[in-house]
């Protein structure tokens, strides 16, 4: 038995030396990079592995519903929404996801920046008359993004480059304050430089204490052209949708030009801007042999002012925007609103369909042979927030604008107006100018950090000058389903309400 046992014992322990010389030896495990933190430029960046630059991933994602509008975040002032009829939208909805990529590199020169934001929105569409004479009630469905079933699209807010204070690419106008059009709410008001980012080369000089100047040559085409009209080429169909002219931008000729001082301090914020925009107009016919206007500069100023902490709560805040333009008006109406207002309602006067506030926006507008005549514009806006708790606030908000014509444009616009659509009070009574105002409020709900329910509501009154009681005699208008008519002239208002959910990360 003794020797049997010592048999299996030495059996038992060959094998088990055997099984270890058989095992996989061990090697030395490779080096991991694990993502660090980077302290440098504040929470939530990290360094990209294997560099010494770092970076931040953020954004966030938004559920909007807009009743009594066919715009977002703005007023039903034209097309289908201004018809106030069975093809206008009365809710509109849109949902977006927001990505921004911050990266950030410390070198001998200073810090190499560059950000980018993208946006993947859907949004509803709307119903338009399809133009087809004598087919009963054909509409056709229709998107800004050119999608039949509502409208998915991507958009590149920002995408610049910085580097010893030099900006390069798309990045917020240099004209623009911090809360651009909105003061203290969602809605679009004008009185102001607008938010859309656009391309630039800008310098920005930092002189400590929060004192900077910045000076920029920014594209003008996509956000800062209202129109140049040639108005010998007015028609009827454009005149009834507040379109004075035939549109005739030239090609771009040079940037605008902008220049800011700013002081960033506790206590809040004091900006002055200015920005010079040419008007480069093309011919008065169809080919070079008719000749054109010549260029004429126009330009932008505008002086704005924040004041934080308040005494009526922390974080309370007052923010007042002033603006006055000269040939560049979308300084002040800027490219988030429409250039055009064509606004109807029920009441009419005795022998008139309906009432209608005609307006439109330009930069410029002259007649064949003629030069350019400059359009004025100017305006505010401004907005108080107030913190009843960390949890809830409510802001009030609101802004006016006007735009003016000298008497040498009020003459071609007239002339064509009264001409072309018979206005019933001639020329006397013919006055393109107009003021547009408006007024709101917004609160707030933040049940859990950077989760925000918000509710805001806002009205617009279009404050025409053409004579009371005038009325003009308009075309079919198949595509909103307006029918050829005289209608009143007269002021117009629009109520929407805006209904958000958004997350932050």
């Amino acid at each position: 038995m003794k020797l049997t046992k010592g048999l299996i014992l030495g059996s038992a322990a060959m094998f088990a030396g055997t099984g270890a010389q058989a095992a996989d030896l061990p090697v030395k495990a490779k080096a991991i990079e694990y993502v660090k933190i980077c302290s440098l430029y504040g929470a939530g960046f990290y360094y990209i592995p294997g560099t010494d630059t770092c970076i931040k991933l953020g954004g966030y994602l938004r559920a909007d519903a807009m009743v009594g509008t066919n715009a977002d975040f703005d007023v039903a002032g034209s097309g289908v929404g201004g018809a106030h009829n069975r093809l206008s939208n009365y809710l509109q909805t849109q949902t977006r996801q927001d990505l921004q990529i911050d990266t950030r590199t410390a070198t001998e020169y200073g810090m190499v920046r560059t950000f980018a934001e993208l946006a993947f929105t859907w949004r509803t569409g709307t119903y338009g008359g399809t133009g087809t004479t004598g087919v009963n009630g054909a509409t056709a469905y229709t998107t800004s993004l050119g999608s039949q079933v509502a409208a998915g699209g991507l958009g590149i807010y920002y995408a610049f480059i910085q580097f010893a204070g030099f900006t390069f690419g798309r990045a917020e106008s240099q004209f623009r304050t911090p809360w651009a059009e909105y003061p203290a709410n969602n809605f679009e008001l004008p009185g102001s430089g607008g938010w859309d980012p656009v391309n630039q080369i800008s310098y920005t000089a930092d002189f400590g204490q929060g004192i900077t100047a910045s000076f920029s040559a920014q594209d003008q085409v996509p956000n800062y052209q209202s129109a140049v009209w040639n108005v010998s080429g007015a028609t009827a169909a454009g005149l009834a949708t507040g379109t004075y002219g035939a549109s005739d931008f030239g090609g771009s000729r040079a940037p605008d030009f902008v220049a800011r001082v700013r002081v960033d301090q506790a206590w809040g914020l004091f900006q002055a801007s200015f920005a010079a925009h040419d008007n480069h107009a093309a011919y008065y016919g169809a080919d070079e042999t008719t000749s054109h206007p010549g260029d004429k500069w126009g330009w932008a100023g505008q002086l704005a002012l924040s004041i934080k902490n308040l005494p009526t709560g922390a974080g309370d805040s007052i923010n007042l925007t002033a603006v006055y333009t000269n040939g560049a008006s979308r300084y002040n109406f800027h490219d988030y609103m429409g250039s055009t207002f064509a606004m109807y309602g029920g009441a009419s006067a005795g022998g008139a369909y309906q009432s209608l506030g005609l307006a439109g926006v330009s930069d410029s507008v002259f007649v064949t042979g003629a030069g350019q005549e400059l359009t004025t514009t100017y305006g505010f806006n401004g907005g108080y927030t107030h913190n009843w708790d960390p949890y809830w606030n409510t802001s009030v908000f609101g802004a006016w604008a006007a735009v003016r014509h000298n008497n040498t444009a009020k003459s071609y616009i007239c002339g064509a107006f009264v001409t072309t659509l018979a206005l019933s009070s001639g020329a006397a009574g013919c006055n393109p100018d107009f003021n547009y105002a408006a007024v709101g409020t917004k609160t707030s709900w933040t049940p859990v950090k950077n989760l925000t329910f918000t509710g805001e509501l806002a009205y617009m009154v279009l404050d025409q000058k053409y004579a009371g009681g005038s009325t003009v005699t308009l075309p079919l208008q198949s595509s909103i389903a307006k029918p050829a008519a005289a209608y009143e002239l007269k002021d117009q208002g629009s109520l929407q309400l805006l209904l958000r959910a958004q997350r932050n990360f």
